[in-house]
């Protein structure tokens, strides 16, 4: 029986972050041994909004590496760039030609950024189906997803069986991998705000490269509440935050009774005993970016033969002569 296909995808827009870590880096780890991974840095996506071009391949490298550091084995699981694999864009336009204008339009981020002031880049409303390419392109089994992207896997799914009704059968259905509970990161600012690589102030974010004297800092000043009890409770997010941040980082909970001071100095030797290491190994691999460049390589490489089949079945399907 074929080993279960799972892709995890990371958007180039932000330094990568502790949400990062606990909510998609550390389960593909965890699945290196019983599943075939492929890590995708989406740096296609990171094109959808006013960007610069050096800052979109720094991150994308930065990724790559920090992805190294973390425990990402480049030998079990191949990491790569999404623009180094041409098939993810001729498989995004064939499925456009099988996904409706009202569809796109309806996703979340084209209808939000949209209502707004400003322009809006047209890849904006079609990089759901370009989303759609990345997953169907793999024979994807599993994808790891969040709330926040139920409705792009939906549309994956309506699209791929929508093709496969017209055309024949061409796509595997993917489902989708619920993170559990703790690897749910919210901001420590704004813990009603699930952490971002973009958050406009960055003030309650803790990147992975983050020194020590900033993860301790911004995990002082992390929101609590006025309520004297410390405990997981709907009226108090920021210290369920807390709670589950530690036990995310160490797989322990706090100390019973314990103060919000006490809370927050378990969180912070609970993080930063997590990410000393990863901060050491990355910068080990940061001076050799020509090797990180060539694990990308290797990984474009290995998954190439089963995007071109991907892409041959559809290009056949759909109507196109060879």
């Amino acid at each position: 029986m074929a080993p279960t296909r799972r892709l995890t995808g990371f958007k180039p827009t932000g330094h990568l972050h502790l949400g990062n870590l606990l909510g998609a880096l550390r389960p593909l780890i965890a699945a290196q041994d019983r599943s075939e991974s492929i890590a995708l840095i989406a740096d296609l996506h990171a094109l959808t909004m006013d960007h610069e071009p050096a800052r979109v391949r720094a991150l994308a490298l930065e990724q790559a590496t920090v992805m190294l550091a973390a425990g990402v084995d480049p030998e079990r699981t191949p990491i790569v760039l999404q623009s180094h694999v041409t098939e993810h864009t001729e498989l995004h336009y064939l499925l456009e030609c099988a996904t409706g204008f009202g569809e796109a339009s309806r996703m979340i981020q084209f209808k939000e950024k949209s209502a707004a002031d400003g322009p809006i880049r047209l890849s904006l409303l079609t990089y759901p189906v370009l989303m759609a390419a990345d997953i169907l392109l793999y024979d994807t089994d599993e994808v790891p997803v969040g709330e926040d992207q139920n409705q792009h896997l939906e549309l994956t799914r309506t699209i791929a069986q929508r093709f496969n009704g017209r055309y024949g059968e061409t796509f595997r259905l993917p489902g989708g991998v619920r993170p559990g509970s703790a690897a749910r990161v919210m901001d420590l600012a704004d813990p009603g705000t699930k952490m971002g690589k973009s958050n406009a102030s960055g003030a309650g974010r803790i990147g992975l490269l983050d020194p020590p004297e900033t993860v301790r800092r911004t995990v002082a000043r992390a929101v609590t509440d006025e309520f004297a009890q410390v405990r997981r409770h709907p009226d108090q997010p920021g210290v369920t935050n807390l709670i589950d941040i530690l036990a995310g980082c160490s797989g322990r909970e706090p100390a019973d009774p314990v103060s919000y001071g006490a809370l927050k100095r378990e969180v912070a030797d609970a993080i930063e005993a997590l990410l000393e290491p990863i901060r050491a190994r990355y910068a080990e691999l940061a001076d050799d970016p020509a090797h990180v460049r060539e694990i990308l390589a290797r990984g474009a490489a290995r998954v190439r033969p089963i995007a071109a089949a991907t892409v041959r079945r559809t290009r056949a399907a759909i109507g196109l002569l060879d």
